[in-house]
């Protein structure tokens, strides 16, 4: 991964963690920064979608017609008229 791409962060664990960490990491041949990462990257993974903070956008534009792809012609041809009648009134 491109180093310049990730961001320093500061995070406390238990000794125990750390030796137990060091041992696995060695183990496999990677850094202890790498090791987390990979971890992180597997619990991120398995998170449900509920969990997922981006789930909350759902919903969020429902403001509008429903139909809006299927009509779509016709609701821009209405806001035309509407500019151009707010236009002239403006210009009267």
């Amino acid at each position: 991964m491109n180093t310049l791409a990730m961001k320093p962060i500061q995070i406390h664990l238990r000794p125990a963690q750390i030796e137990t960490a060091r041992s696995v990491a060695d183990r496999r041949g990677v850094s202890l920064a790498e090791l987390v990462r990979q971890a992180l990257d597997a619990y991120l993974a398995e998170m449900p979608a509920e969990e997922d903070p981006l789930w909350n956008i759902i919903g969020s534009a429902n403001a509008g017609p429903t139909d809006l792809a299927a009509n779509h012609d016709k609701y821009l041809a209405e806001a035309i008229a509407e500019e151009g009648r707010a236009w002239h009134a403006k210009s009267s």
